[in-house]
């Protein structure tokens, strides 16, 4: 197997941090907004929800790439 393809799924790796930090940022933000104002917890449900959903789609994207590039899929 190719070095770059080791160096491929470390940066895919890297994306994936990125996204999990992204999400706990997602949770930080609604836990203080509601602990701010409760009476927008439904509106803030929504919203983290999908953003959660987008952030975690992105990882696994990456999560995937990483695979392909590791089972020297495409060759």
């Amino acid at each position: 197997m190719e070095p770059m393809a080791y160096i491929g799924a470390a940066i895919c790796a890297l994306t994936m941090t990125v996204a999990a930090w992204g999400v706990t940022q997602i949770w930080v933000t609604m836990i203080t907004t509601v602990g701010r104002n409760p009476q927008v917890k439904k509106d803030v449900d929504i919203y983290g929800w999908a953003g959660f959903a987008a952030v975690e789609a992105i990882a696994l994207y990456a999560l995937v790439v990483a695979l392909v590039m590791l089972t020297g899929g495409g060759n």
